[in-house]
């Protein structure tokens, strides 16, 4: 079997404001910057790529690259033309079954999201062509479903507390909120929420950078007293500062998260060579795809460490690859985080569009039984979405 062609399809879809203020909310990192909106994009907005890879026995596999200028630092734009000129190309006459050579034939510096989508949809074929879910290439499964956790926006403690039980109605039992502001504010903001949701639920907190070390010291010591339940504080301090990670670490009870300090396995390692984590944040789209996500929780098994599996959004196929990714890890910690299912709605054909979708069966999303990633896209809501204007 052989690569014949690549082709990319550009998606837009419009997402929901946080039903409140949010203003001087949620991490003081992004305030005053980093906004997503511009003249042409106007409305909140989610962007994607639909990539899919063609071979000589007739076998496609389907993947998504998220597209995120605010986390990523990569647009639609950089990511189509990466894919259609640069890394598409050197795949072409490749063997899809050579997943290690081909990802590295494509490891030019950055470029995470480009490569996650080849790679997402490199799996999903090859799962086709064996006719096995991509669990089954991962290793196996774990478990047949998987806890779901979104993401809380930052706003006044009684608003995020409201949206908990919004989403908890949804059948949603597992939350992050957004903080990173002021420590005293912000566990005003996370003993709301846990007034409101009960002692079972769990509930982590991301600073998203917007915290000095001691500052972050501040808000556990403040969430430890208040005995807030915090599961995990992600990225408190700058993804740069491992000193500052490992001294708000030796500090607290709380576990210390890196999500914005560790996009490589190399980031793995240095994290855990500076103590500074106790729990890694692996994203599809950070990783480069299912190959180096692997690679990452092997990483942090082999230190004793957990991992979470972070939101970076999708269609539907991503999200099936994070679930086939969560099935094959022992050390996950609990929910994985679905915020994408509160924002749009996903492009797959049935049975899928609702299961993957809100209200949830028991705060749980099932593991797809079928070969590959399990999922189909529905051509008619794929066209709905698809941008007029393909960068060529």
């Amino acid at each position: 079997m052989k690569i014949t062609s690549i082709t990319t399809t550009p998606i837009r879809l419009n997402v929901s404001h946080a039903p409140y203020s949010t203003q001087n909310a949620g991490s003081k990192h992004h305030w005053g910057k980093r906004s997503r909106v511009s003249p042409k994009r106007p409305l909140p907005i989610l962007e994607y790529i639909l990539v899919s890879i063609h071979t000589d026995d007739g076998v496609t596999g389907i993947g998504e690259s998220s597209v995120d200028i605010g986390f990523f630092g990569q647009t639609l734009e950089e990511i189509q033309i990466a894919i259609n000129d640069y890394l598409g190309p050197q795949l072409i006459g490749q063997d899809p079954f050579d997943r290690e050579r081909i990802m590295d034939i494509i490891d030019f510096r950055g470029n995470s999201c480009a490569k996650a989508g080849l790679d997402l949809a490199l799996h999903d074929l090859i799962g086709k062509a064996l006719s096995t879910p991509v669990s089954t290439l991962l290793g196996g499964r774990n478990r047949s479903k998987v806890p779901v956790s979104v993401e809380i926006a930052g706003g006044a403690p009684d608003d995020m507390a409201a949206e908990c039980l919004r989403f908890m109605d949804l059948g949603v039992y597992a939350f992050k909120a957004k903080i990173g502001g002021y420590p005293e504010q912000d566990v005003d903001r996370l003993r709301a929420i846990r007034e409101a949701v009960g002692a079972e639920v769990s509930l982590r907190a991301d600073a998203n950078q917007g915290y000095s070390p001691k500052e972050a010291i501040r808000l556990c010591r403040l969430a430890e007293r208040y005995d807030v339940g915090l599961e995990l504080l992600e990225q408190p301090v700058a993804a740069w500062d491992l000193p500052g990670m490992a001294f708000v670490r030796r500090s607290v009870d709380t576990l210390i998260e890196a999500d914005e300090g560790c996009y490589t396995i190399h980031d793995a390692l240095q994290l855990i060579r500076h103590e500074a984590v106790d729990v890694l944040n692996i994203k599809i789209g950070k990783a480069g795809g299912l190959l180096h996500a692997k690679k990452i929780a092997a990483v942090a098994e082999a230190a004793g460490i957990k991992c979470v599996l972070g939101t970076s959004f999708g269609l539907g196929i991503e999200m099936a690859a994070k679930l086939h990714l969560a099935a094959s890890i022992r050390a996950v910690v609990d929910a994985v985080e679905f915020t994408e299912i509160g924002l749009h709605t996903n492009l797959l054909a049935a049975p899928y569009n609702k299961e993957f979708a809100l209200p949830l069966t028991e705060g749980c999303l099932p593991i797809p039984e079928g070969p590959g990633f399990g999922v189909v896209l529905d051509d008619a809501e794929v066209e709905l979405v698809t941008l007029n204007r393909v960068v060529s």
